[in-house]
């Protein structure tokens, strides 16, 4: 997490608590943070980076079926720039396999609502490392290999975590 509070940090600390609980290994490279686009207006990211093969911790990549990790990322875009190609103002959850270098491959969106409640968090991100869900590409512009529709609803919270945003998103549009 980022040394400043930002308005998604009690919800992606809820995420990484639902993750732990149901037996999902977070690794040490979990953060919130704000972050530019083109050096100009701002968004709100969160990156949670999953060990579903235990290869991370173990240092044993062996036939591991995600030798390098599992990045979960949530973004909230003012879409001040959404005219340049940035994301619409609001919410998303993607995801992406980490490579050995610590790149990862194209982000896909993952099909849960942007304020997803924990449980659906968990329900899609196991789905995605049994490979139900796959990973889009380029091409298609992200879209999840995946016919299932939206998983899961809401956090409760959603309404203060988006009035939240909504706050962040006015002051960091005005600057």
């Amino acid at each position: 997490m980022s040394t400043r509070t930002l308005p998604h940090d009690p919800y992606i600390a809820a995420i990484g608590d639902a993750l732990a609980s149901a037996g999902l290994e977070l690794t040490d490279h979990c953060w919130t943070d704000d972050c530019e686009t083109r050096g100009t207006y701002c968004y709100l990211n969160a990156v949670i980076t999953l060990d579903p093969s235990g290869s991370i911790a173990s240092g044993d990549e062996g036939d591991a079926a995600w030798p390098h990790g599992l990045i979960l990322i949530w973004e909230w875009h003012t879409g001040i720039e959404a005219e340049y190609g940035e994301p619409d103002r609001g919410p998303i959850w993607q995801f992406a396999e980490l490579k050995g270098d610590s790149s990862n491959d194209f982000p896909t969106e993952l099909p849960v609502y942007g304020y997803a409640s924990p449980a659906a968090v968990v329900e899609a991100a196991r789905k995605v490392i049994d490979r139900s869900i796959g990973a889009g590409h380029f091409f298609n512009g992200g879209r999840a290999a995946w016919d299932g529709g939206i998983i899961g609803d809401s956090w409760e919270r959603a309404d203060e975590l988006n009035a939240a945003c909504e706050a962040w998103g006015k002051t960091e549009g005005a600057a």
